[in-house]
């Protein structure tokens, strides 16, 4: 686990050493999506796509994926999730960006067993991203969240992301 962990902040940091400035997604956009990959990175909160640290990649088309890692250790128990989530844009103006969406995550809860009585989910909905400033946009998403034992809620999930390309 600790290996995971640093493999995954060695990657994160050259992606970050090899970015070259911060940017505004709707500065690289066209009516066809983005001219330019564009990263971001940031936290989400969602019950379909993990509850952590993000990291977001708009490929130079209407694409967008994204990761979400968080993990908490305490004395005696574990808290963890891991997930994931792609979007397609369905309308992108210079400070809005609609989107159907798709995500599937696990939660992790516990000590030697997993405690969480329905870990995967699977989530499937719309969702808008909002500049807020420079590079700073704010993602708020509704999904029906499909739990692993068969129960489906429409819940919302909320992330914020830094860009930079």
């Amino acid at each position: 686990m600790k290996k995971s962990i640093f493999v995954l902040n060695i990657a994160l940091l050259l992606i970050v050493s090899f970015s070259q400035a911060q940017v505004s997604t709707s500065e690289l956009s066209n009516a066809e999506g983005l001219t330019k990959q564009v990263y971001g990175l940031g936290v989400s909160a969602g019950w379909a796509s993990g509850i952590g640290l993000s990291f977001r990649s708009h490929l130079p088309s209407n694409v967008s994926v994204q990761g979400v890692f968080g993990i908490i250790r305490t004395s005696d128990k574990l808290s963890m999730s891991i997930g994931g989530e792609f979007q397609y844009d369905l309308v992108r103006n210079n400070t809005t960006r609609f989107f159907v969406g798709s995500a599937l995550c696990y939660f992790y809860d516990g000590n030697s067993r997993n405690e969480v009585s329905a870990p995967y989910r699977f989530g499937a909905g719309i969702g808008g991203e909002f500049y807020v400033q420079s590079a700073l946009h704010v993602t708020v998403e509704g999904m029906f969240t499909i739990f692993s034992d068969g129960r489906v809620i429409p819940l919302p999930q909320i992330a914020a992301h830094y860009y930079f390309f």
